[in-house]
């Protein structure tokens, strides 16, 4: 037994709940390198954002990239063997609701003939070219207070479609997209 006390910051890493996402990328018949995102519903505590399909790690779940494919099936209809995951991305931590969200980056090779929205938990599906979420006039950061932070924070955030994407799948995509476009991976 140790005698050392655990930090806050420790206390706070062993309470995070485990989470995670497909970030599903494919060329449209144009050759356009797209990414698929949802917008959440109002329920929930990522209502109304804009996210990758994905959600909790479920104890069924074998692993974490097994929760990201049964995830992205249930909520859009995405069949896992029509993707190639290609990389397990580095976790992030949501800065307000408890989650540690490990991303899969995943080459889609055959699209649905309809997506399939999980009406309880989404309310649109985008598919969004990478070049456009790049793009510098789309992108501001602002100071926000939200009530459970102990201060303000600057947060950045990319403008679509009326919405603000922004906290985790922003970091998860800003630190994926420019790679993916670098040609790190094939698509």
């Amino acid at each position: 037994m140790s005698d050392s006390v655990a930090t806050s910051e420790e206390i706070a890493q062993s309470t995070l709940t485990e989470a995670a996402v497909l970030v599903p990328v494919f060329r449209d018949p144009a050759g356009v390198l797209r990414v698929i995102l949802v917008l959440r519903g109002p329920g929930g505590p990522h209502g109304g954002q804009i996210g990758l399909p994905g959600g909790r790690r479920e104890s069924s779940d074998p692993d974490s990239r097994a929760a990201a494919l049964r995830e992205a099936q249930e909520e859009i209809g995405l069949d896992p063997d029509s993707v190639d995951v290609l990389a397990e991305l580095d976790s992030v931590e949501t800065a307000s609701t408890g989650f540690r969200i490990i991303p899969f980056l995943a080459r889609v090779n055959r699209l649905p003939s309809n997506w399939i929205l999980q009406e309880s938990e989404l309310a649109e599906i985008y598919e969004e070219a990478i070049d456009d979420l790049l793009l510098s006039d789309r992108r501001s950061i602002e100071t926000w207070q939200l009530p459970h932070w102990s201060g303000p924070r600057e947060i950045p955030f990319v403008w679509l479609r009326g919405h603000k994407l922004w906290g985790a799948t922003y970091r998860i995509l800003d630190s994926v997209l420019p790679r993916v476009l670098a040609g790190e991976w094939a698509f």
